[in-house]
């Protein structure tokens, strides 16, 4: 988060400010080439070519010093401003010291004497690998080297003569691969005819079929992508024998296996399937069904407990003050006739509280005249256990 933030205010702020960003970043990311370069690329940005220089010889003496992007990069940057010198030594040190036979290197430091105009330099970097790369037991550069070498003769001189030698002279040194017969087939696909269909088709035919006493096998997926580079390349430019040779040859070794991998496939499937099939007819339910089955629990659920807060509202708004008035003056009546029933009998017949869920013992009507909303003198009278005694008789054991 630092590093950008600091790229960002290097347009609105000193180089002071931002070399403080920089600096307090690479406390912690001092090991990572990346933050070296866009630290020397914001010094170069702001015009500070001393600090953009001291950056750099810090990232390439001492903190990743051992890592071969930093110096391809200061190649590549003492290039732009001149320094051929310092560019050929940094890719020097990668060549001999760093990561020798990194083709990655070879291929930057060939460009760059091909920039200069000098072509046999650049020739005789990729000689001098090849020779290196010879001398090495199974070496894995060694076939894309002359792929490359091959390649760079072609495209920069235009010598197809000497590109083929190239190729040739890989096929008698190295081991087939799939870089290798990649850029034979497109070499001759590029020329003018006659084409070389029947060494390619020996050359094919010796790496897409497996020998076992080989050391070296290739995968077979590598092969089998080689075999279809070849009948593309023999579906333009081949006859009839030839494209039925090649593709028989492809569909019996290829074939089958893709068979025998799709059949897999298949089974799988049909396995997966029935086991579908067996839980559907033992009524068991699978978790996609219980899950949904779930859900439209909960929803149903969600609307049975939403229904009754909407009749309840609308209770409220249409009948608030006729529920209110009632209850007071059923209140107030029962309050100023309870006392005379309660005079009349004695206190041992006073009625026992009724049992859970029922209602009162009724009370022998009387009748009444207009009522009025105070409280008479007689209710006020009553002692507190009379009181307690009433609201039970009335209220039930409800509460």
């Amino acid at each position: 988060m630092g590093l950008p933030f600091a790229f960002y205010e290097a347009k609105y702020f000193k180089p002071s400010f931002v070399v403080k960003l920089y600096e307090r970043c690479l406390i912690a990311c001092a090991n990572y080439p990346d933050y070296w370069i866009r630290y020397v690329l914001c010094m170069e940005t702001c015009g500070s070519t001393d600090l953009s220089d001291n950056a750099l010889a810090r990232a390439t003496q001492v903190f990743v010093k051992r890592q071969p992007e930093i110096h391809l990069f200061s190649a590549r940057f003492r290039e732009q401003r001149g320094d051929i010198a310092g560019a050929r030594a940094a890719y020097q040190l990668v060549h001999t010291e760093i990561s020798p036979g990194l083709l990655e290197a070879i291929i930057k430091h060939a460009n760059m004497e091909n920039r200069l105009g000098n072509l046999e330099d650049a020739c005789s970097l990729y000689e001098q690998a090849i020779v290196i790369e010879k001398a090495k037991e199974h070496s894995q550069t060694l076939p894309l080297l002359f792929a490359q070498y091959a390649r760079f003769v072609f495209l920069v001189s235009g010598k197809v003569e000497k590109a083929r030698e190239i190729l040739d002279q890989a096929v008698e040194n190295t081991q087939l691969s799939k870089p290798l017969l990649q850029a034979l087939i497109h070499l001759e696909s590029v020329q003018s005819l006659p084409k070389r269909i029947d060494y390619l088709d020996s050359l094919v035919e010796r790496f897409v079929v497996a020998n076992p006493d080989s050391s070296s096998i290739a995968s077979t997926a590598d092969r089998e992508e080689v075999s279809s580079i070849f009948l593309e390349f023999l579906d333009l430019f081949g006859d009839a024998h030839f494209i039925k040779k090649a593709d028989d040859r492809h569909a019996k070794l290829f074939l089958p296996h893709r068979s025998t991998s799709e059949s897999k496939k298949r089974q799988a499937e049909d396995y997966l399937n029935s086991d579908k099939t067996k839980l559907a007819k033992s009524g068991v339910p699978s978790s996609g069904s219980s899950m949904i089955a779930q859900n439209q629990w909960q929803a149903g659920y969600g609307v049975q407990q939403g229904w009754p807060q909407a009749a309840q509202s609308q209770v409220q708004q249409w009948t608030p003050g006729y529920n209110q008035q009632a209850a007071y003056s059923t209140y107030s009546a029962y309050g100023s006739s309870y006392p005379q029933a309660q005079a009349q009998a004695p206190a041992a017949s006073v009625p026992q509280p009724a049992a859970y869920g029922a209602y009162p013992p009724t009370y022998p009507p009387q009748a009444f005249g207009q009522q009025s909303y105070a409280q008479p003198a007689a209710a006020a009278t009553l002692a507190p256990a009379q009181q307690s005694t009433a609201s039970s008789a009335y209220y039930g054991s409800y509460y």
